[in-house]
């Protein structure tokens, strides 16, 4: 049997904005450290995300003792790791609603390069926001991500995507279109993932309670703002079902706090699906 590996670990800091690749991550109470802990929100406090701002993925991020913003044209833009509560205002993430500190001398550098009234706000440890609007308990939590703490995607899953772009003549797609914070290699077969009900990363147990349903930002080419039809196209093709495009894994972690994932971590599943 092959042996699985985890290949590549990322964090997105600012939700929407691009990522960051890295060779090891600190986990913490609601995902990896810094991950989605940054979040850019409308005059009413709702999120804003590339599904309406495609232009969101040239914006760039560092992470030193401040955290640093970038995007074309625009001059740099720093702000603090830990943020303390100087305004604290309620946002609004897919029907969730939660407390966060309003980072107010960002709004006109993000209101500039977005071309509407917008800011950066930051989600304190004070907040508590639960994964998958408390389907797992209170004591779940997650950060400005979507609804779980971890998305997984196999290499062999983008593998077989760009096998089919390639044969239609389409461009091949990077890890990146996709946004996973953990890639594993050595999955023998495209979407076998599909399939794992939990699984072992190094020293922590995941649970993988749902497949991953895409929205339209893999559609975005991280490189250049501008929005495409693949690779939902393709996708749709094999992929659809419940109307809803399937990629990759939703991940929760069992008490998953202070512990380190690191590239060329063992990736071992524990229970899977009986097909």
């Amino acid at each position: 049997m092959t042996t699985l590996t985890l290949s590549e670990l990322y964090i997105y800091p600012i939700k929407s904005a691009a990522g960051i690749a890295l060779s090891e991550a600190q986990m913490t109470a609601r995902g990896l450290q810094y991950d989605r802990r940054w979040m850019v929100v409308d005059a009413r406090g709702k999120f804003m995300s590339q599904r309406r701002f495609p232009r969101m993925a040239l914006i760039s991020v560092a992470i030193g003792e401040r955290l640093e913003i970038s995007a074309p044209e625009m001059a740099g833009l720093s702000v603090p790791l830990v943020s303390e509560a100087d305004e604290v205002m309620e946002v609004e993430v897919w029907g969730d609603r939660c407390e966060a500190i309003a980072l107010l001398e960002t709004k006109a550098w993000f209101s500039q390069f977005l071309d509407t009234d917008c800011q950066l706000v930051y989600m304190p440890d004070s907040s508590a926001r639960p994964t998958e609007h408390g389907k797992f308990g209170r004591g779940n939590l997650v950060s400005f991500a979507d609804a779980y703490p971890y998305l997984l995607i196999s290499e062999a899953s983008l593998a077989e995507l760009n096998r089919k772009l390639a044969g239609k003549g389409e461009p091949t797609m990077t890890m990146q279109r996709f946004r996973p914070n953990l890639v594993v290699s050595g999955v023998e077969r495209a979407h076998d993932e599909d399939r794992w009900v939990q699984m072992r990363i190094g020293e922590t147990v995941f649970d993988l309670p749902k497949m991953c349903a895409r929205c339209s930002i893999p559609n975005v080419n991280p490189e250049s703002g501008d929005r495409g039809k693949e690779p939902t196209k393709t996708l749709a093709t094999y992929r659809s079902w419940h109307r809803a495009i399937w990629f990759g894994q939703n991940c929760i972690a069992q008490n998953g706090v202070a512990k380190t994932l690191r590239v060329s971590d063992t990736v071992e599943v524990l229970k899977q699906k009986v097909v």
